[in-house]
């Protein structure tokens, strides 16, 4: 089956259920070329999600198309062309980044034996020492030295950044960027949004089993502002333009969809660019106040 468009993935109406839980008719896609932020709070779904389109759960309703082949009629083929980072390496942890290679490289038709012994060694992690005595930093750079080593045309992530320091997060912001061009593609799942702000294309924010927004991360930060006024103002028919309303003594804070209809029909208030994080936590105060 030849593909066709741009898309690498296509989700549409994707659910799931379970007890106290449900993925509910999600839908966003991730075009060549892109970096997606996959992001919302814990439990939101984010997980779940990805579980569904590598095929490690079997989805209740909805479509999951991966470089324009079903996920799961096709899904050998498929996980061969995908580089899966996630947070958690345990099956690796007794063996040896030398013998490791041994294990994975059968799994891949495009593996690069040379290729994976240069990443170990730009990446600094030595052959003769265990999986399971890495720091977290050298774990998920082993990881991605994995996924490059078979010539990924798409990376999915799972929190890969949760749990590393500043210097270990911007470089390993820095190894995407190098992995990066017009033919591939990133789903980057995380709740640490202040990495999206740096490597973004597209945000995809989940809350509560539903997509709230899916759109360019430039797009969401010019729609979007962070609104601050005295309290006088509340009356001036703000309400309905107000998300996630926090008041406090002097004043209130709240996000807006309508940036732009605010600062122009609306004198006293301050319409400030919002952070991806500002937005994310200011969306899920409005939804628990919604429930």
């Amino acid at each position: 089956m030849e593909e066709q468009g741009d898309n690498l993935i296509a989700v549409k109406k994707l659910s799931k259920k379970f007890t106290g839980f449900a993925l509910q008719e999600i839908s966003f896609n991730l075009k060549k070329g892109d970096i997606m932020g996959f992001i919302g709070p814990n439990g939101a779904g984010k997980t779940t999600t990805i579980k569904l389109m590598m095929n490690l759960l079997q989805k209740d309703e909805g479509e999951i198309r991966i470089f324009n082949q079903d996920h799961r009629r096709h899904e050998r083929s498929i996980k061969e062309r995908i580089g899966f980072v996630y947070d958690n390496q345990e099956f690796y942890d007794e063996l040896k980044v030398g013998e490791v290679e041994k294990i994975v490289a059968p799994f891949y038709r495009s593996w690069d034996s040379k290729v994976y012994t240069r990443h170990l060694k730009d990446f600094e992690l030595p052959q003769s020492k265990k999986v399971k005595d890495f720091s977290k930093g050298m774990k998920m750079k082993f990881s991605l030295a994995v996924a490059l080593s078979h010539q990924a045309e798409l990376l999915i992530m799972d929190e890969p950044t949760s749990g590393l320091d500043p210097v270990f997060r911007q470089e390993f912001l820095d190894l995407l960027r190098d992995f990066m061009d017009e033919q591939k593609g990133v789903l980057f799942s995380t709740h640490i949004t202040s990495d999206l702000d740096k490597i973004a294309d597209y945000v995809t924010f989940i809350n509560q089993g539903r997509i709230i927004l899916s759109s360019s991360r430039e797009k969401i930060l010019e729609n979007y502002g962070l609104v601050k006024g005295e309290k006088k103002h509340l009356q001036q028919e703000l309400s309905p333009y107000l998300i996630g309303l926090r008041e406090g003594n002097f004043g209130f804070e709240a996000l807006t969809a309508e940036a732009d209809r605010l600062r122009c029909n609306y004198k006293g208030i301050i319409v400030e660019r919002p952070t991806l994080e500002e937005i994310m936590l200011y969306l899920v105060r409005g939804a628990k106040k919604d429930v």
